[in-house]
């Protein structure tokens, strides 16, 4: 049975942070370097956009019938 802190890590993760516990910080950056963090960049930034800008818009779209 999955835990509730497995559901909410996405599955293109996984491979990162399991790397990462079994060996650090410095050795998981060495390894995958600018491709792990820039997934992680574009993520936050693909989730952000939807939760914080595009959510809001089609709601105040639907209120306010602009």
């Amino acid at each position: 049975m999955k835990t509730l802190k497995n559901k909410l890590i996405p599955n293109f993760l996984k491979e990162y942070i399991i790397y990462y516990q079994e060996n650090g910080f410095k050795k998981t950056i060495q390894k995958f370097g600018i491709k792990l963090i820039a997934t992680i960049i574009v993520f936050y930034f693909v989730r952000d956009t939807i939760l914080y800008i595009i959510i809001p818009y089609f709601a105040l779209k639907g209120i306010f019938n602009f």
